[in-house]
């Protein structure tokens, strides 16, 4: 998939957003470096990294770009001078499940199911209901 831009694109309806989630899921689980857990967690390991894994208590720095199934671009860390740093408490599930399996240094690519990101709900004015997220994710540092 190629970069794309910031866009203004609307987070799209419920219905097209769990169609594009579904067909986009089925894809992903069929290449062969993607690995599936029970929940329906997907990640590829771009990177294993070898430093610390972060746990339920840990605070994590990460750089991250997160996108919609449609390229949307949602946040980029990666071109600023600012990472993001949260604890796990606040994560939402789905990374609460992958940073665990990371360890610093390490890159991953997350494709996070909507039942593990923020539902039916959406967030704000990008991520609309049933919306899967795609995290390229780097761990830069567990405290």
């Amino acid at each position: 998939m190629g970069r794309k831009k910031y866009s203004n694109k609307t987070k799209g309806s419920a219905g097209q957003n769990r169609a594009e989630t579904e067909a986009y899921l089925k894809k992903n689980r069929s290449k062969p470096d993607v690995i599936e857990t029970a929940s329906g967690l997907q990640y590829t390991i771009k990177d294993p990294g070898d430093g610390k894994s972060p746990d339920e208590w840990s605070t994590v720095e990460v750089n991250q770009r997160i996108l919609l199934v449609n390229g949307t671009v949602i946040k980029d860390t990666y071109h600023g001078t600012q990472t993001d740093v949260f604890t796990m408490e606040e994560a939402i599930d789905g990374l609460k499940e992958g940073l665990p399996l990371m360890k610093e240094g390490g890159k991953f690519r997350f494709v996070v199911p909507p039942d593990l990101a923020w539902g039916k709900r959406g967030a704000g004015e990008k991520i609309g209901p049933y919306a899967a997220l795609i995290f390229d994710i780097r761990l830069e540092k567990v405290t």
